[in-house]
């Protein structure tokens, strides 16, 4: 009994290996894709931390166009199943509710834009009192949560008297995220790069002098 359940590992592990070699040597062989990409989040790190309003203002256009579009399709979908005689009505509500919120994202990005950063902080400071509630019920970790949660709140407070420099902010995070990801994607490329050009230069046989 013990030798088979043995046996039932070793195989595993050895398909699981053999499975992840196998995906190694595909992304080594499309090292230049994960360059490219790096090289994409490099370039939107650096625009989001250079000209952060522009940014934002880009990004709830294409959140508009995502919505106009959705809605779009939500509808069509709904005039399919009403023509087989299936229930339609809730894709109909979904298709123009997605339609209205990019029709007010596009026409009044500095709205949505408004929203988002009231939103993130009526979460921050929900986050902050629940932090610092907990604080209160517990020994370990206090000062900890006290600390947490006291920032938590203090951002959200912050956001909420100046939305426009939260915004700013929130923009420069997702740029610096932005600009590390991209970063690391290059270095991973240029590894897989190195090892997909030994793995050739091992595999191609020497001619025969």
């Amino acid at each position: 009994m013990t030798t088979t359940t043995e046996n039932g590992r070793f195989r595993r592990s050895t398909v699981s290996a053999v499975l992840l070699d196998k995906l190694g040597a595909a992304l080594a062989r499309n090292w230049w894709l994960i360059a490219l990409r790096g090289v994409l989040g490099v370039i939107f790190g650096v625009i989001a931390l250079l000209m952060p309003i522009t940014t934002i203002l880009a990004l709830v256009l294409l959140f508009s166009a995502y919505m106009i579009v959705d809605g779009v399709f939500a509808i069509y979908a709904a005039i399919r199943a009403a023509q087989q005689g299936e229930s339609w009505s809730i894709l109909v509500l979904q298709g123009i509710a997605s339609i209205a919120a990019g029709a007010i994202a596009f026409f009044w990005p500095g709205i949505t834009v408004l929203a988002f950063v009231l939103l993130i902080a009526a979460w921050s400071i929900v986050s902050g009192c629940l932090m610092l509630a907990a604080a209160f019920r517990t020994d370990s970790g206090r000062w900890w949560l006290v600390l947490g949660g006291a920032a938590a709140l203090l951002f959200g407070i912050l956001m909420i008297l100046a939305p426009l420099s939260g915004a700013v902010v929130l923009t420069w995070w997702l740029g610096a995220f932005a600009l590390v990801f991209g970063v690391a994607l290059i270095i991973l490329a240029f590894q897989l790069r190195s090892r997909y050009i030994e793995r050739s230069t091992v595999a191609t046989p020497r001619p025969v002098t």
